[in-house]
């Protein structure tokens, strides 16, 4: 048997620097298919997709909205021709009614589950829906992704191979007003073990990984433990937040950590002392502000993008408020009438789709736009992506910044 995987192209945001990841889904997904079952990949986003009936079954990993309306379409097309479709991912779940109308759809995590899928396909019997969402299987059946089915030559920037994703837990005990995470993996934090940890990272070929978990701030013995585990193994490694402890930090740097993504949504010293440590430990820190919240106005989102500054943050990365199904934003918007379009192309965090409280549609479009020109001024992105990249290639794991400079 043989499926073709497909993983549907979206419009980037518009004012940052156009790079492409190796996407995570669909080689977890990769993993749960039976070795018996022929699977070829395609990202439309680096790669042309075959259009053609030589295959048995299509499988299309959707993780984002602004992916949905393609995938769709390309779900149609295969479909009007015979050949059945099968959708995953994230935003087949946020969007399970609407997708469940151009083939069959999966929701929930696929560890233990696709050996059914196949059965009933063989059987001519595919179910419409098979609904794990709430169901998740053992953590430990979480496999090595399969990274061999990615055309790696496609993922490199400026001539630098990038990062490779691995993932240490799912589920998160946070349930942040704009994220979906707690709908999707549960509210309960589901660690993997570390030898499995390890032994995926060991697997991959890249010095550089990204750790994709929602945060790694979730239990602090299970977070030492986590960099105590990797240490040894040498790379470097981005991630979502960690914990702000120095005792923390400091590990969190001597197992390689080179960056993060920290949410900036005020202008305290909580979020100043944070981002400090961060960097005295040698981690660059990318900024993730969301602008358009009810209770900023115009002046204090320019207060932000100034303290932004003031801070020197190495990257920052603006969007604008999206209320994607599932999530908090989604209910309060949707409760009060507040949500202008359902076009789910226009939902890539760089257009509003809402009215906001404080400022008219058109003012928060424009606020966005000010934030990326006014931070990126002085020192383009590109200019500054150069210069983390440099401080990696002169710093060996956990050298501070300080240590750094005088190589």
């Amino acid at each position: 048997m043989n499926l073709r995987l497909i993983y549907p192209k979206w419009r980037k945001l518009e004012h940052q620097t156009e790079f492409h990841l190796p996407p995570h889904g669909p080689v977890v997904f990769a993993a749960a298919v039976p070795s018996d079952v022929e699977v070829a990949f395609f990202d439309e986003n680096v790669e042309e997709v075959p259009f053609d009936t030589d295959v048995d079954l299509v499988a299309i990993s959707m993780m984002l909205t602004a992916q949905v309306k393609r995938g769709w379409e390309i779900a149609d097309w295969y479909r009007e021709r015979g050949v059945p479709v099968i959708f995953g991912g994230i935003a087949t779940m946020l969007h399970a009614d609407e997708t469940a109308q151009h083939g069959a759809v999966f929701l929930g995590e696929v560890e233990g589950r696709f050996e059914q899928v196949l059965a009933d396909f063989h059987a001519g019997e595919l179910r419409p829906v098979y609904d794990y969402l709430n169901d998740h299987p053992p953590i430990e059946s979480v496999g090595t992704a399969r990274r061999e089915i990615l055309n790696q030559e496609a993922y490199a920037y400026g001539g630098v191979k990038m990062v490779d994703l691995v993932h240490a837990s799912r589920g998160c005990r946070f349930n942040c007003y704009p994220c979906c995470v707690a709908y999707l993996g549960g509210r309960k934090f589901r660690p993997r073990p570390f030898d499995k940890v390890v032994e995926e990272i060991e697997s991959i070929d890249n010095d550089r990984l990204f750790i994709v978990d929602n945060s790694l701030a979730q239990n602090t013995d299970w977070e030492m433990g986590l960099f105590e585990a990797i240490k040894p193994l040498g790379k470097r490694f981005v991630s979502h937040p960690i914990e702000n402890r120095d005792f923390v930090v400091k590990a969190a740097a001597e197992a390689g950590a080179w960056y993060v993504y920290q949410a900036v949504f005020d202008t305290s010293d909580h979020i100043r002392e944070k981002v400090k440590r961060l960097q005295d430990h040698g981690i660059g820190v990318e900024g993730t502000i969301i602008l358009g919240m009810d209770e900023q106005s115009e002046d204090e989102m320019k207060r932000l993008i100034d303290f932004l500054l003031e801070i020197e943050l190495d990257l920052a990365e603006f969007t604008i408020l999206t209320p994607f199904p599932e999530t908090q934003a989604w209910r309060d918007l949707e409760r009060d009438g507040r949500i202008l379009t359902h076009d789910w192309d226009q939902y890539t965090a760089d257009r509003v789709v809402f009215q906001p409280k404080q400022v008219s549609p058109e003012r928060l479009q424009e606020l966005y736009n000010y934030a990326w020109d006014t931070f990126y001024k002085d020192e383009p992105q590109r200019f500054k992506m150069y210069k983390l990249l440099k401080r990696l290639k002169r710093g060996p794991v956990g050298a501070s910044r300080g240590e750094v400079a005088r190589r």
